[in-house]
């Protein structure tokens, strides 16, 4: 097998004029230099250099070799510095997984954005719900919704995730508001996707688990939102996903104490923290800063999403009237549906929305 170092020291010794200065050049001693052009006349079975108690010179066959290592370690150099310019450019196509309702909501919307400051890239994005093996099917990065634990995988929060009970006017008008987790359970109709039945929640006296109970059974988290505005039932939802309806009073907290976990929140995932393309880089980049620890969709929820003990009393639960100011804008995007994220590497606890 060629050893390029080998055809380097060569070069460098030829153009220094002898194997001391070359070994100097490269900090090498002349008795390494020596023994690696030993090694490459072996190997080649001819004699590159004739050596002379005061110059080298190069043999026929060196002259040849010379002008023809020349040119490829010339070829090596800029094949390197390609690489290395591609690297530092955002270029080609960027694959990326999300979930089906929030990239429709919060990332379709900024692609323009994105893409003008980007172009030289492309874009493909593929929304599904369903497990993603990201490595194995080829994805640069996926978005989770998800409290995550340990995995091959690298992942980066680019912000949090608050989910609320809630339910429709009509609903609480008709049933009543639940004021405990025992009601919630034993006395109303609680709607969640098939893959979503427990609820997890965190309370003033710490972990309970709700399993839900409805008049419907679905696979699809936007026929649950469908349901929960229609007021067939109480549901689990993230702020990204209800923030207008909440806002407007078409939606209204329940049992406000409770909240899914704190831990879970929106990540970016990819396979490796070596080299990472700069493709992905600046998408996620782009991501935490759209996002970032206050994103645009919380919005107008900031007295209600103080968590009960953390900034003093939790609110009673109606969004109307609670706030200090009134919201004077809607999220960029329309939310108009929803999905669980099950956007695939089991890495955690894949959230409701």
């Amino acid at each position: 097998m060629t050893d390029f170092a080998d055809m380097e020291i060569f070069a460098r010794v030829v153009a220094a004029g002898s194997m001391s200065a070359a070994g100097r050049e490269m900090g090498l001693s002349p008795a390494v230099v020596s023994k690696r052009m030993r090694r490459l006349e072996d190997r080649l079975g001819t004699r590159l250099l004739q050596r002379t108690t005061r110059q080298l010179a190069l043999t026929e066959a060196g002259q040849g070799y010379y002008k023809r290592v020349v040119a490829i370690l010339a070829s090596i150099e800029e094949a390197e510095s390609y690489v290395s310019r591609r690297s530092a450019l955002a270029r080609g196509t960027l694959r990326v997984s999300a979930p089906t309702a929030f990239g429709r909501m919060h990332i379709a919307p900024h692609l323009g954005a994105f893409l003008a400051d980007n172009p030289d890239l492309s874009f493909n994005l593929d929304l599904s719900d369903e497990f993603i093996d990201i490595v194995g099917e080829g994805y640069d990065l996926a978005i989770r919704i998800a409290e995550l634990e340990d995995s091959s995988l690298v992942a980066r929060r680019l912000a949090p995730v608050h989910r609320v009970l809630c339910a429709a006017p009509a609903y609480l008008d008709r049933r009543g508001a639940p004021q405990t987790i025992g009601e919630l359970q034993d006395k109303h109709a609680c709607i969640s996707t098939t893959q979503q039945e427990l609820w997890r929640l965190a309370g003033p006296d710490g972990p309970e688990i709700v399993r839900t109970g409805g008049p419907i059974r679905t696979n699809s988290s936007e026929v649950v939102r469908e349901a929960l505005l229609a007021g067939l039932g109480i549901a689990l939802r993230s702020t990204w996903d209800i923030g207008p309806e909440l806002r407007e009073g078409r939606l209204r907290i329940v049992l406000p104490h409770y909240r899914a976990s704190k831990n879970v929140g929106l990540h970016a995932v990819y396979p490796s923290r070596r080299f990472l393309p700069a493709k992905v880089r600046v998408f996620i980049d782009f991501l935490a800063r759209l996002y970032g620890p206050a994103p645009y969709w919380d919005e107008g929820l900031d007295q209600w999403l103080a968590r009960p003990g953390e900034d003093g009393e939790a609110p009673d639960g109606r969004m109307d009237g609670q706030f200090d100011g009134q919201f004077d804008g809607r999220l960029d995007g329309r939310l108009d549906g929803q999905s669980a994220d099950m956007t695939g590497g089991r890495i955690g606890e894949v959230s409701p929305a």
